[in-house]
């Protein structure tokens, strides 16, 4: 099982991952605020400024504090990609 890093000791599932998105747009938010409202939300910013969102296969939305970018780079073996957010 391939774990991918989203920052601060917190690790996803890569194979769970269906899309890693930025949290800006109002259908984001508006799934963002369903997630927290069914239980489903995991926000692994520690506090920090989320910018980017990560939707998993069991409809679990995990927030993170690195960029969509940063982790999709992790994602495709480039583990150099950024080191924003930590």
């Amino acid at each position: 099982m391939q774990m991918l890093n989203i920052g601060f000791g917190n690790f996803v599932s890569a194979e769970r991952i269906i899309s890693l998105t930025s949290p800006e747009s109002a259908p984001i938010k508006r799934l963002i605020q369903d997630s927290r409202d069914r239980g489903s939300l995991i926000d692994a910013s520690c506090g920090r400024r989320t910018r980017s969102v990560i939707i998993t296969d069991s409809d679990h939305v995990v927030l993170s504090a690195m960029s969509a970018d940063t982790l999709a780079g992790r994602l495709n073996g480039n583990e150099t990609e950024g080191t924003d957010g930590e």
